[in-house]
């Protein structure tokens, strides 16, 4: 049979199996090039992507072609052979790398993958693979230092290294520098040259967009300049520290824009996360972290990856100093009280993030408009929870909750308070949620 007329059967086959955002990003790139003595050969963009298809879609692939050939076949994917013009940006990338915007140890690679923030790398590394075809918006949240601009570095480095676009069309910005620069472009009357060249990117990686709020000429600046890349169908990658729909003081237009994407958060890492954390991190810098330390380290720091880096560093320079070896006793005594985990306030967003991992959902499910009685429950404890620990009034619990309305917030509360005076079970679901938050 024909290797074209196999592709095409194959594609339509699999675009019926699979969401039509997996298919775009991961399936329809591949092309059958060869069928050959019971050995079908599929070429791919990239080796990264050969990776990632081979660990999650080979056996289905291999299932529509052999119910398409007609008999077993083995599978082999090659990287298909590249243009001209993106040999040509792979040679100026690794000529200017060491002048790029993009930290270079900011990589996949390099990023430390955990229950906590596994949909977010998906997320990026799907964009990073089919810029502006997928997941567009891309708007990444969670708290300071879990790595929302580790991911966004990911995504340059990543395109830049296998030449998807230009060097000169990619482009990683803070809210905060855009700010300046749209000030000084107004100050010297350069607002066209602003323009042009934000709006000329064929990838805009845009960090701590919360930093606009308030500010209502670079909100109306932004607002135009993500029309033009997303009417243009040029991938736009968002972060913040809070859900769209949370941020304070930005416009409702720009908040909605947002949400026209994909919404992936970044929760606090478990301390096996952490663990994992530290260890890749010592490899990086040769330093020899015994487990035990560095289970300790992780359970008396804070959720942020920066801290875990501050008092490795920390040990590190002490033990290399007095030239000794890094022990758990060595630990205790150079960090003593700084290691010591800072109290936490009680917020809606840590109760919405505790009740979501204790049941094994995202943030986001919770403040949903999902029905189902897996979610609705969960959503039910968090707002019986933020009501009783937090000062939220109703409204801004219904608000904070997705939008919910005032009728439903107190419906929930109610029904958990009023279920746990019979229901063994909720009430001892609820204690042991309540003992998380009081250990965190």
């Amino acid at each position: 049979m024909d290797p074209q007329k196999i592709d095409e059967l194959a594609k339509e086959k699999l675009s019926r199996l699979v969401g039509t955002d997996t298919f775009k990003t991961w399936l329809e790139p591949i092309t059958v090039e060869n069928v050959k003595e019971k050995k079908v050969t599929l070429s791919v963009p990239n080796s990264f992507f050969k990776e990632w298809v081979i660990e999650n879609y080979q056996d289905k692939l291999k299932s529509v072609l052999e119910e398409i050939v007609g008999q077993d076949l083995s599978v082999e994917f090659i990287v298909r052979r590249e243009t001209e013009g993106r040999e040509k940006r792979r040679y100026l990338y690794q000529q200017e790398k060491s002048h790029t915007m993009f930290n270079p140890k900011y990589t996949f690679e390099n990023f430390v993958v955990g229950a906590s923030n596994q949909f977010a790398n998906a997320a990026a590394l799907a964009v990073a693979t089919n810029p502006g075809k997928t997941y567009n918006p891309l708007f990444i949240y969670g708290g300071v230092g879990l790595g929302k601009t580790h991911l966004l570095n990911a995504i340059g480095n990543f395109v830049l290294k296998h030449g998807t676009v230009d060097p000169d069309k990619v482009c990683y910005i803070t809210a905060e520098v855009f700010t300046n620069e749209l000030i000084n472009s107004l100050r010297y009357q350069k607002m066209d040259d602003f323009r042009n060249r934000f709006r000329k990117m064929n990838i805009l990686l845009i960090d701590d967009i919360q930093f606009i709020a308030g500010k209502e000429r670079t909100q109306e600046e932004f607002f135009h300049t993500f029309n033009a890349l997303y009417e243009g169908m040029k991938q736009i990658v968002v972060t913040s520290d809070k859900f769209p729909r949370d941020l304070e003081n930005i416009e409702e237009r720009l908040k909605s824009r947002f949400e026209w994407g994909l919404i992936a958060d970044i929760q606090p890492p478990d301390i096996e996360t952490k663990v994992a954390i530290l260890k890749k991190k010592a490899e990086e810098e040769n330093i020899v972290l015994p487990l035990d330390v560095a289970f300790y380290i992780a359970s008396h720091t804070d959720d942020s990856v920066r801290s875990l880096e501050g008092c490795l560093k920390r040990i590190s320079l002490y033990a290399s100093i007095n030239k000794t070896e890094i022990t758990l006793d060595l630990a205790k005594n150079i960090m003593g009280g700084f290691l010591r985990k800072k109290e936490q306030p009680l917020t809606v967003e840590r109760i919405i993030r505790e009740v979501a991992k204790y049941f094994s959902l995202k943030a986001q499910d919770i403040v949903s408009k999902k029905r189902a009685r897996s979610v609705l429950v969960p959503r039910q404890i968090a707002l019986y929870l933020a009501r009783k620990y937090t000062d939220c009034s109703l409204v801004e619990l219904g608000e904070k909750f997705g939008g919910k309305d005032h009728a439903t917030v107190i419906h929930s509360i109610n029904k958990i308070k009023e279920e746990i005076n019979f229901n063994t079970e909720l009430k001892n679901t609820v204690e042991k949620i309540e003992k998380m938050l009081k250990e965190r």
